[in-house]
């Protein structure tokens, strides 16, 4: 519907559960239509927003046609269904994490890198008249990452099964394929090369340049993108308290040295701070230097700025694609 900006999300298993409940963080409910087999639902906390539930790749395709203003899916699938330049990554999602590897048999012991994988292409092709094979379902990324690593002399089997099953059985000498751990490699006698990690890939909030976007939807995506972007910098900031009886003179300098910022003053000398999480122990140590008694640090819930990192670099894509 015109009117309503669409947001796909995967419709099944450990994708959908971990989408779900990164919106939730950004006090975002996904709630199904009529039931667990509705494929249409809502974002519950902003209005005029349709949930499609799509399959991880129907969702890029989605995306590229302009079929849904956002989604969650894989940098992986974007990047193969070469939908760069129609979509805009907006912010990597922490889940969702594998890598789009090149694996040969183990019991190739002189193959380690894609310079001895030219070798034996070569060798394969005076020896048997063929090319060597690979099995894969990441046509598009293989062949522009072999062509960078300078392997030509190979033909691509495309795989529609379980790819890493296919040098077993006679079907291809190695495989580019997708793995989290590398236990089903090993389990099928396979080793990923050194330089042979392709891509590093997980779970992204992606945006179509194609999409319809009238203001209307634009400020429905700003309140999303909002919550989100707040919701992440909290994620990374704890607030500092402490109690110092005399400002310390180097106060400015050790805030500055800390990247902290003083957020306010009350009475009796109490000081609420902010800083990075990573910076917060630090912090407190200094603050316990300077004469603070106690620093409490604690989470926060949510970090509204004016300046929305993700709803500007959706603008600037729109933008610059003349959209």
């Amino acid at each position: 519907m015109s009117d309503k900006l669409v947001l796909a999300v995967p419709s099944k298993g450990r994708l959908q559960e971990n989408a779900n409940a990164f919106f939730a963080r950004a006090g975002l409910t996904v709630t199904t239509g009529r039931g667990a087999r509705d494929y249409r639902g809502v974002l519950t906390g902003v209005e005029n927003v349709e949930v499609a539930f799509l399959s991880a790749s129907e969702i890029v395709k989605n995306l590229a046609s302009g079929a849904a203003h956002l989604g969650v899916t894989g940098e992986d699938l974007v990047r193969e269904a070469e939908a760069q330049s129609k979509v805009a990554l907006l912010t990597p999602l922490g889940f969702g994490h594998a890598n789009v590897v090149v694996a040969v048999p183990q019991a190739w012991i002189d193959v380690r890198n894609m310079f001895d994988l030219e070798d034996v292409a070569l060798s394969f092709r005076a020896r048997r008249g063929e090319r060597m094979r690979v099995a894969t379902k990441y046509v598009n990324t293989t062949r522009a990452f072999f062509r960078e690593m300078g392997v030509t002399d190979y033909h691509i089997v495309e795989s529609l099964g379980a790819t890493e099953g296919a040098p077993a059985a006679g079907q291809a000498e190695l495989i580019v394929d997708i793995t989290s751990t590398g236990a089903t490699l090993a389990a099928n006698g396979l080793k990923v090369l050194d330089d042979g990690v392709i891509l590093r890939s997980e779970a992204n909030l992606v945006a179509s340049l194609g999409a319809p976007w009238t203001p209307e939807l634009r400020e429905i995506a700003r309140k999303i993108l909002s919550r989100i972007a707040a919701e992440e910098e909290a994620r990374m900031t704890r607030e500092i308290v402490a109690v110092l009886d005399d400002e310390p003179p180097g106060l400015a300098d050790g805030m500055a040295a800390f990247g902290a910022k003083l957020r306010r003053r009350g009475g009796h000398g109490r000081a609420i701070f902010s800083a990075a999480k990573a910076q917060a122990p630090a912090l407190a140590d200094w603050l316990i230097g300077q004469g603070a008694e106690e620093v409490v640090v604690r989470p926060v819930d949510y970090v509204f700025t004016k300046v929305n990192p993700l709803y500007d670099r959706l603008v600037s894509r729109l933008d610059a694609a003349g959209r």
